[in-house]
């Protein structure tokens, strides 16, 4: 059954763009006050601007504790409490385990996995006290497990079953826990991906319907609804539901596709990294970069 999100506080991490920009927008223009929280501060700014007053923006990096307790103490300042936590900030690189550059593989780990455990940590309390709702956006790389997204495919993969095991333990306090799994959707993220001169064209060569990209529409549509239902599980598209049932059977057939392909790859990810650099190789997105900048 559609709940109404009219009133309800929303915050949403990573909302500068994409998902969780678009997420914000449809939230709010049903009524939602929504909290904008991530590192591109200019950019949820911009977000915040264009909805108008039910909303506002905390620039906190979903890894660090200091400034998820400091942002999360703003909103409920600033809006009285908090109904909903989207869990959606996350970055990626792109790169083979043998060669990526160590600090962006991990921080990949750090944002899209712990940043979400932190996230829900932080905020829960609030949540708990509204008899709330927490949805963590996962991906279709829990389910199927491609070369040169190695810490991509382990980061979703926990997500989702970190979202399982919680949602059992919070049941019983009204809280109710969702894990959804898009697949590729047409973001700075997939985008910036795609344009990589080695895994973009690793990307393309995807097979059917789990190398198609959808318009960013498609998953604002099924998440917008599957956030009023306060739904378990989100899959964008439906299909995506479908391939979890097969999901034994996907890394036997993923390795058998990649035989062809991964060898020179391989080779050309090496070159790449020759003449650009491993960090410059790895890092993809605005988000990425924002996140992973060397030190």
């Amino acid at each position: 059954m559609a709940r109404n999100v009219d009133g309800k506080v929303v915050l949403i991490t990573g909302a500068a763009r994409g998902i969780g920009a678009g997420l914000a927008e449809r939230l709010a223009a049903r009524g939602a006050k929504v909290a904008l929280v991530g590192l591109e501060a200019a950019e949820q700014q911009k977000v915040a601007e264009k909805i108008g007053p039910s909303a506002h923006a905390w620039e906190a990096d979903v890894t660090s504790w200091a400034d998820l307790e400091k942002a999360t103490a703003g909103v409920v300042e600033h809006f009285g409490g908090i109904d909903i936590v989207i869990a959606n900030a996350g970055i990626a690189t792109a790169g083979f385990v043998r060669s990526v550059d160590p600090q962006a593989f991990e921080k990949v780990i750090e944002v899209d996995l712990l940043g979400v455990w932190r996230t829900f940590r932080v905020t829960l309390p609030h949540v708990i006290e509204r008899r709330g709702y927490l949805l963590a956006i996962s991906s279709l790389a829990a389910i199927t497990h491609a070369p040169g997204m190695a810490n991509y495919a382990a980061a979703k993969a926990g997500v989702e079953a970190f979202s399982n095991s919680l949602r059992a333990e919070v049941a019983h306090l009204g809280v109710k826990v969702g894990v959804a799994h898009p697949t590729w959707i047409r973001t700075d993220l997939v985008e910036s991906a795609d344009a990589h001169p080695v895994f973009g064209k690793l990307r393309a060569s995807m097979p059917g319907l789990i190398g198609k990209t959808y318009p960013l529409d498609v998953a604002l549509d099924d998440l917008e609804a599957g956030i009023l239902k306060r739904a378990r599980t989100i899959h964008v598209p439906r299909w995506v539901g479908g391939l979890k049932l097969l999901r034994a059977f996907l890394p036997p057939i993923i390795e058998f596709g990649s035989r062809a392909r991964v060898p020179a790859a391989d080779k050309a990810a090496l070159d790449d990294i020759e003449q650009r650099g491993a960090y410059e190789s790895a890092v993809t997105g605005h988000g990425g970069r924002a996140a992973t900048k060397p030190e």
